[in-house]
Parts: structure tokens; sequence; C-alpha cells
């Protein structure tokens, strides 16, 4: 069996997603961590890591968001924005957006297909995956390999997903593992 088509896309998987006392907690980060190790090692070196980050100087909405998160802008915080696991050779493409359908990941994984998993569900991997079949790139998003704020928000952003079949296509880690 060879490994599945396309890259694999990483959203957002940082200690401040996995971190109990973190107002961005979701909870089931740990469970997700053996699926997307082994999307990981089935993927190779097609494997790019996103990971959000605070910018320097908040603009616009962007300025409100952070005054109520403020947390986030201290220094006490910056060892939560690093990935939970070492990305080894993959790329790391930083932005401070919720949606990592920026111009360095699709440079990357060019016309797909794109395997997605990571955190949140409900915000950063739902803002990638939309304008990323937007842009005409067929997207797979592993579900037991996403984490959500919490299971309803992980279950509803799912259903949402499922809607926009052909060009999204919601699987588990065993459905991406087998088609390799």
């Amino acid at each position: 069996m060879g490994s599945p088509p396309g890259w694999l896309v990483v959203v957002d998987y940082q200690e401040v997603f996995r971190d109990r006392g973190s107002p961005w907690t979701t909870p089931r980060f740990d469970e997700i961590r053996p699926r997307v190790r082994s999307l990981v090692a089935a993927f190779g070196d097609r494997v790019v890591f996103t990971r959000f980050v605070v910018p320097e100087e908040p603009t616009g909405a962007w300025a409100d968001y952070y005054a109520k998160y403020d947390h986030f802008t201290q220094p006490h915080a910056i060892p939560l924005f690093q990935l939970a696991e070492d990305p080894g050779a993959s790329p790391v493409v930083d932005a401070p957006t919720f949606g990592k359908w920026v111009p360095e990941v699709a440079a990357l994984v060019g016309e797909g297909p794109v395997t997605v998993a990571g955190v949140a569900t409900d915000c950063c991997v739902l803002s990638t995956v939309l304008p990323a079949a937007d842009a005409g790139v067929r997207v797979r998003v592993v579900s037991d390999a996403c984490a959500g704020a919490d299971d309803q928000a992980h279950d509803d952003t799912m259903r949402i997903l499922g809607c926009y079949a052909p060009l999204v296509e919601v699987a588990t880690t065993a459905e991406v593992l087998a088609a390799g």
C-alpha cells in the first residue's frame, strides 16, 4: 500500500489548544494525537504544519479580539504557541489569521488534493478548508484527527463541511490510510 495522494495540512497543532489552562483549549486534543501522527507518517515528505501566531500590532477587528484575549499577548503565553510535536523536516507556516489557506500553504500544496487535520475544527480548520475549496482544490477533512472547542461544535462543523461535497470530503483516519 502506498501513501495517500496529495498533501497533509496539519492546522494549528499547538500547545495553546492542548493546554487545559488555556481559554482556547480543545478538550479532545490528546485523543487525536495518535491519528495525526499516523497521518504524518503516511504522508511522509508531503506534510505542512501551520501555526497560529499573535501579530505584534493587531489592527482592525483583531485589536478588539486581542483586547478580549489579552492573555495571549503576554510573554508567559509565548511557549503555548509552539507546536505540540516536533514537525521534523516538514515546513511550518505561521499566520496571524484563523484561516491557514495562505499563499505559502497554497504554493506548497499546489493543486492538491489536500487532506486536513488539526484544531480547532470549528475555527481554524473550517477557516482553512473553505478558502481551499473555493480555490478549486479538492479537500478531505479527517474527522477523527480534528478536535473542536467541544463535541457539539466539532460535530456541527463536520455536518456543515459535508454539505460542500464533492469539493470537500469528510473521512476518517482509517479511510485515508486505506486509500494510500
